[in-house]
């Protein structure tokens, strides 16, 4: 079993018309042993902005509060936003400089630039990134993600079938992994703000 599976996840980010959503389980297991249902693997970087990060959980806490501080500086410095783009890239040069002992992550980024166009990236746990204009997804069930996703997603979709899409896709998809589950959370970004919902999934 790979380190990254130790404790499971699922993550989806998806676009729609001017609006965005992330959305993940919220289990945190010790390999096949569910040890919490409400552990937060989604964090908001900013006004527009949203991190998922999926992985070990130990890192996932550890790079949070480094994003976190990281963002802090530079808005000190600079006094404005970090716009999702520059995040990306940050993101990339925190995990590509412990390339020899990487944080054991894959990260999602997600969120409005200054347009109000929607930004979606995803990395591996060294840094390489991948952006996209549809879906990107992470976690132990990427299968079933992909799947779901491919399936289900339409261009310009309007926020609340944004939402729909998402919540469809990630219930699905960690019905079918051992490994995620027990319930999820879906945040849409839109120009007005953020909405977040939670979801019940299968207790089992």
């Amino acid at each position: 079993m790979s380190i990254l599976e130790y404790n499971g996840a699922a993550m989806i980010a998806m676009a729609g018309k001017d609006c965005v959503g992330i959305a993940a389980d919220r289990r945190l297991g010790i390999q096949l042993q569910t040890v919490a249902m409400d552990f937060e693997k989604v964090f908001q970087m900013g006004p527009k902005l949203f991190v998922g990060l999926a992985g070990l959980a130990t890192d996932v806490q550890t790079l949070r509060n480094l994003l976190k501080f990281r963002l802090g500086l530079y808005e000190l410095r600079e006094e404005r936003q970090m716009s999702p783009q520059v995040f990306s890239h940050l993101l990339s040069t925190i995990l590509y400089e412990k390339r020899f002992g990487p944080y054991f992550c894959e990260p999602i980024v997600a969120g409005l630039d200054e347009s109000g166009k929607p930004f979606l990236s995803g990395s591996d746990l060294i840094g390489a990134t991948v952006k996209t204009d549809d879906y990107v997804v992470s976690g132990t069930c990427t299968g079933n993600l992909h799947g779901m996703c491919e399936t289900l997603f339409k261009p310009d979709m309007e926020p609340d079938q944004l939402f729909e899409t998402l919540a469809q896709s990630l219930l699905a998809s960690v019905d079918r992994d051992a490994m995620s589950g027990w319930g999820g959370v879906v945040h849409i970004i839109t120009k007005d703000g953020v909405t977040t919902k939670e979801l019940k999934g299968r207790q089992d």
